[in-house]
């Protein structure tokens, strides 16, 4: 549909996935709970907890900020006239501390689970979406290095990363997020105690 039409729906996906992180960040760091048997219904504001601590909390606030930076670059790449200096400036640049933002986040997670790398454990759940989420990471920053625009030729350094890093990334992201359905449908232990 051409370089627009692909520039907006990069866009506007860009503000989706932030949507998503915000979200995520709102459970890290204690404003939304994340357990019950009723998700929606149980959704309180509340105070947020300062918990620095804990490798969640900085993680879901990590990675929030990336996808604010994804953001930017989206939107920037909607401009038309942009050489290859300015593209690298205003698209590539903040692209790349995105996805810097989101090895950070998801190293802190899986360096937060438990024994994260003596053994192979795919019957793990959190182990699971750990190892996703840092392989989509990884892919996504594969597809962040191979999109710097090269100044001699205007061109990308290597398209097909490009969009396989993307793809590959956001499937990964994809069944992580899924995985974390069940994971948020069981009960925790103390709450379900608490409870008349």
């Amino acid at each position: 549909m051409g370089a627009r039409a692909d520039g907006i729906t990069f866009f506007v996906g860009s503000l989706f996935f932030t949507t998503a992180a915000l979200l995520q960040m709102l459970v890290c760091v204690g404003a939304v709970p994340a357990t019950g048997h009723h998700p929606l219904a149980a959704v309180q504001w509340r105070a947020l907890r300062q918990a620095p601590h804990r490798a969640e909390w900085w993680s879901g606030i990590v990675q929030f900020v990336g996808t604010v930076l994804f953001n930017i670059s989206t939107f920037d790449a909607l401009q038309q006239a942009l050489d290859a200096t300015e593209a690298n400036r205003r698209v590539w640049t903040p692209d790349m501390l995105g996805s810097i933002a989101f090895l950070v986040a998801s190293a802190l997670v899986f360096a937060d689970v438990r024994r994260p790398w003596l053994w192979w454990r795919p019957r793990d759940l959190g182990w699971s979406i750990a190892v996703l989420n840092m392989v989509g990471s990884v892919a996504f920053g594969i597809s962040a290095v191979a999109s710097y625009v090269v100044p001699s030729t205007g061109d990308f350094r290597d398209l097909q990363r490009v969009n396989v890093g993307t793809f590959v990334g956001a499937l990964c992201f994809l069944v992580g997020a899924a995985l974390l359905v069940p994971a948020q449908s069981v009960p925790d232990p103390a709450t379900a105690r608490s409870r008349p």
